[in-house]
């Protein structure tokens, strides 16, 4: 690679369908990636240096020492960054490509200006920044999006220690995704298990796939942000009690999540509308219900009304994520009516955001 700085740029995400279930074997998910970017930009340097835009973390000495990197601050927000390194660090070791010095710049766009959060995935979009950044400066060819996808896999899970891997996945493919989790236990213990990064990441990863479908022209996709930011460990937290508690409960909730998706992924494939919008509403429902459950507000008052107003609007809405706040989508069947809802969305205090489909994954810019 030249000695001119690099920059990388990786999509955030919203989930569409399937949100709770993905973290089953096998169960499907939709996911998209948005145009809202996290950068992640290396240079040539005399000096290790790395710096954190959103935290206001500039110039950090780091240093890669017994097959870890550090860096060197008391701040725990740069440990997503650190296993990120460490883990694209040792794989480029263990295939013997030669790294020399450089600075790592990453700054987040996920974000509004103001510093609220919607949602978009800001941990997972860092970490595939950092190692696709890594990838492009010193692999001698493009690196291949499933090689970029499972490295920053395995650092987020290492990091968080549980994810469905989601966020990575709309982060490294770009695009609609049909997706299906590795499972955070299998990967921790393959981890555990494997002598080397590079082994891990070419073997067979039982659990998961991504197929990339597409959305139907008929159908136009509305964004609503409702004004609070949500917990996802907290309710994941309380989904997790409600399995152990009332197995049956829970299992009827994945049986209802897997008939939804399913309904919403064929509407997609054969360009069904009307079952694409009836799979929004059985999982809109099948959520609503598994919440009053686990006594977890996943659809909070104001994502209700987003959704009943996509409703009302001739569409089908549903919270995006985990709910509990943050964004709600709805799928119209016209441009007119699509208008109509996010007219609708703004006198009932919903911000429309101008998001779109990302169609590519992490790339060079």
């Amino acid at each position: 690679m030249p000695n001119s700085p690099l920059t990388v740029r990786v999509p955030g995400k919203l989930m569409i369908a399937g949100e709770f279930a993905v973290l089953e074997p096998y169960q499907k998910l939709a996911v998209m990636a948005v145009d809202r970017f996290v950068y992640a930009t290396l240079e040539d340097s005399t000096e290790n240096r790395v710096s954190l835009e959103t935290f206001q973390l500039q110039g950090l000495a780091w240093a890669y020492e017994g097959d870890t990197v550090r860096i060197k601050t008391t701040d725990s927000r740069v440990t997503f960054v650190e296993n990120a390194m460490s883990v694209v660090y040792t794989y480029l070791r263990e295939n013997n490509y030669t790294l020399s010095n450089f600075r790592l710049s990453v700054r987040s766009e996920l974000d509004d200006a103001s510093g609220r959060k919607y949602g978009l995935g800001s941990s997972a979009a860092v970490v595939t920044s950092v190692t696709s950044a890594m990838l492009a400066k010193f692999l001698p060819e493009k690196p291949p999006e499933t090689l970029v996808f499972k490295l920053a896999a395995v650092s987020h899970v290492m990091t968080q220690g549980s994810g469905s891997g989601a966020d990575v996945a709309a982060s490294s493919y770009g695009g609609w995704l049909e997706y299906s989790s590795f499972q955070a236990e299998w990967l921790k213990k393959a981890y555990g298990d494997t002598d080397s990064i590079t082994e891990l990441v070419e073997q067979e990863w039982p659990y998961f796939s991504a197929n990339p479908v597409k959305l139907p022209n008929s159908v136009y996709l509305c964004i609503g942000w409702t004004g609070s930011p949500a917990s996802t460990s907290e309710l994941i937290g309380k989904i997790s009690m409600l399995k152990d508690s009332s197995p049956e409960l829970y299992n009827k909730f994945i049986t209802d999540s897997k008939r939804a998706v399913t309904n919403f992924l064929q509407g997609i494939k054969t360009g069904e509308p009307e079952l694409l919008f009836k799979g929004v509403r059985q999982n809109r429902r099948t959520l609503a219900t598994l919440g009053q459950h686990a006594n977890a507000e996943i659809e909070t008052p104001m994502l209700t009304t987003l959704c009943n107003l996509a409703e009302d609007f001739g569409g089908a809405g549903k919270p995006s994520g985990a709910g509990g706040g943050d964004c709600g989508i709805a799928f119209m069947p016209s441009e007119e009516q699509a208008k109509q809802l996010m007219r609708a969305w703004q006198k009932a205090g919903i911000k429309p955001l101008e998001m779109h489909p990302c169609m590519t994954g992490a790339s060079v810019i």
